[in-house]
């Protein structure tokens, strides 16, 4: 019966979302109340229905109901209760009925937070946010339900992906889908904006919350995605330019571009068309990524589901909002006007500069990303795009964004004097330069990476200290005066230093790891020692085990430096018998400075076994970079300026009243 009544209330969900869609827009341009207030309340229904059929087909995991179908598939009566849980969407359907939760969700608090929004406004983004959910509610009813029942229920299930049975694997696709699905809210702003025929200061302010929560839980997503795959896939690495990897990453870098770009439209009105039309693309390179993992078009170990249908209907959906929303944008060129005039040399240029490297970034990653399909469809050529190509043509976008970075927080607005703004940087331009010396002259090989690399990241984190310390006052004031007055600096501020800290805290991981990482791969017997750099290593044991669903073989690696035990790590090969499935555990004694990462292979002839062993410095700075960037992204959120503000509360009049209608 719970289950009955999941599949009824996605059903009603459905419906509701049609009268979200419709009513509050017809309300909005008759300026009907009554039905404006239908949104807000259809929005809270529709949560409330969408959460009620998830937990529905939670329940059916974890009591492992295996008459549905979706949970023979995906579970297992031996598996972990946390693996139970995950697997509600650790598949094509489940992680679809989660996206169309968090959908519902947005929509909800827009509804319920959103008392400071003129009333015309907040029914025109729910309408299109419903419209999203029309959409999405339709693709999973009719290609993707999850309550599908079996006439003859199994004793037991087919189990989970084993990949997927992982702790990061499992907190991994809700922080992205809450990101992927969160820029709906910038686009759903975005058209409800063109349909009104007002894009303002007020509209800035209000886009940039939504769009800074949809940031940071991108940011968390991808992070975890990345350390998953350092520590679970046994290949060493953090990044593949997987075109899955590349569907998270596009929309992340467009929605920093959207960011940086409200804040002109806040400030100067500015960028109005520009702004408008990343909010379009954010969303837009979303529905891409969703395109790509569930149609199969591209090959991915992170790919959901390979069914043509699916992937064509997810087209209609992606041709049917990007082109509706790109042809009213057209219609409505004569509302983008901006007023705010501004010099060559000023902050809202440098923040142009940005917009337009992190967009191009994005294409070229997207290029790169759908080449292969565009080869092989018009010129009948198999080919593949990896990690060479995107290291050479995304680098340089990754170096001009870390020199100007620092520069665009301290020119003043609408015009400045270059050489005066640059003044404050010039200490922190010299330290920098001594570090990157300091690194070329004590490192072994001569590797420029590692030098270019600590110039960038020293360069982006004293800027961030530099932007904090201009902001407390004149050097007249004392030094604890200043201290003081930066500690109350609002949340913005500080948050918006922190974020741009973490970007310089990741460069600093991923060059010094790049330049400075070793590799041993070799055929080792029991007892016998090894050198890797300046450690040695011995394979003490190889012992065969049994876990919850899975065999293994444990190997116990004893490293030590100079004589002195540093630790003791236990890689393993898991076999997981229900689908026959090997998987790869490394085994990494973590450290602020390295990682020593150690993975055990096959068994061989002679009766040794294969062994690879790393030595990768710094690598847990490229997540830590990735925290620090999310918890910036917090703190400025956390800002009651976002929420409450002269701004916002006050009315402006339409800049073509002729349009609103």
């Amino acid at each position: 019966m719970i289950i009955e009544l999941g599949h009824v209330a996605l059903i009603l969900a459905f419906l509701l979302s049609l009268v979200q869609a419709t009513v509050p827009l017809v309300g909005a341009h008759k300026g009907w109340s009554g039905w404006m207030a239908v949104g807000s309340a259809a929005a809270t229904a529709q949560f409330l229905l969408v959460f009620y059929a998830f937990l529905a087909l939670t329940y059916a995991f974890v009591t492992s109901d295996f008459s549905l179908k979706l949970v023979i598939e995906n579970s297992h009566t031996l598996k972990p209760m946390l693996y139970k849980v995950a697997g509600v969407w650790g598949n094509h359907e489940g992680s679809m009925l989660l996206w169309v939760l968090i959908l519902a969700g947005f929509g909800a608090c827009a509804a319920w937070f959103g008392d400071n929004l003129p009333a015309t406004l907040r029914a025109r983004v729910l309408a299109v946010q419903g419209a999203i959910g029309v959409g999405f509610y339709a693709f999973i009813l009719f290609t993707s339900n999850p309550f599908t029942r079996v006439a003859v229920p199994p004793f037991d299930g087919g189990d989970l992906n084993p990949l997927l049975q992982d702790p990061g694997l499992a907190f991994h696709p809700p922080f992205l889908y809450l990101g992927y699905v969160g820029l709906s809210m910038a686009f759903s702003f975005a058209v409800a904006a063109l349909i009104e025929g007002r894009v303002d200061a007020a509209w800035g302010r209000w886009v940039r919350p939504w769009t800074l929560a949809a940031w940071i839980f991108l940011t968390i997503g991808i992070a975890l995605g990345s350390w998953w795959a350092y520590y679970e896939l046994g290949w060493g690495g953090y990044w593949f330019w997987d075109p899955v990897e590349n569907a998270s990453f596009m929309p992340w870098l467009i929605a920093a571009a959207l960011l940086h770009s409200a804040v002109v439209v806040e400030k100067r009105e500015s960028l109005k068309a520009w702004t408008i039309l990343l909010a379009i693309l954010a969303f837009g390179f979303s529905l891409i990524g969703t395109f790509i993992v569930r149609s199969g078009v591209l090959t991915s170990v992170h790919a959901f589901a390979t069914d043509p249908e699916r992937g064509v209907f997810i087209l209609a959906l992606l041709g049917l909002f990007m082109g509706g929303a790109l042809t009213l944008f057209a219609a409505r060129a004569n509302v983008l006007s901006s007023k705010g005039v501004f010099g060559v040399v000023s902050r809202e240029s440098a923040l142009v500069f940005n917009n337009i490297l992190l967009a191009v970034a994005s294409f070229v990653v997207f290029v790169g990303t759908i080449w292969p399909l565009i080869a092989e469809l018009f010129f009948d050529r198999k080919l593949s795009v990896g990690a060479p190509f995107f290291d050479t043509a995304f680098t340089p976008f990754v170096i001009a964004i870390a020199l100007l970075l620092p520069i665009g927080p301290l020119l003043p607005w609408k015009r400045a004097k270059l050489s005066k703004s640059l003044r404050p940087l010039r200490a922190g331009l010299l330290l920098a330069v001594s570090l990157a010396l300091l690194v070329w002259a004590i490192q072994s090989e001569r590797s420029i990476m590692a030098p270019i690399g600590v110039f960038l990241g020293s360069w982006v984190l004293v800027g961030a200290a530099t932007d904090l310390w201009q902001r407390t006052g004149s050097k007249r004031q004392s030094i604890q005066e200043r201290l003081g007055r930066m500690l109350r600096l609002p949340r913005g501020d500080w948050g918006r230093s922190v974020a741009h800290s973490g970007f310089g805290v990741t460069i600093l991981g991923i060059s010094m790891l790049t330049a400075w990482e070793q590799e041993d791969i070799r055929v080792t017997q029991v007892g016998e020692p090894f050198t890797v750099g300046a450690y040695e290593i011995t394979l003490a044991d190889v012992t065969q085990g049994q876990g919850p669903n899975y065999s293994t073989i444990l190997a116990e690696m004893q490293v030590s430096k100079a004589g002195k035990t540093v630790a003791v790590l236990y890689p393993e090969k898991r076999v997981y018998p229900v689908q026959g499935m090997p998987t790869t555990e490394a085994a990494i004694d973590n450290g602020f400075l390295r990682d020593i990462y150690v993975v055990i292979g096959d068994p061989q002839i002679d009766g040794g076994w294969a062994v690879r062993t790393y030595i990768k410095p710094f690598a847990n700075w490229i997540w830590a970079g990735a925290i620090i960037m999310a918890f910036g992204g917090g703190l400025s959120l956390s800002d009651r300026r976002y929420r409450v503000g002269a701004v916002s509360r006050r009315k402006l009049v339409p800049v073509a009243p002729q349009a609103a209608e």
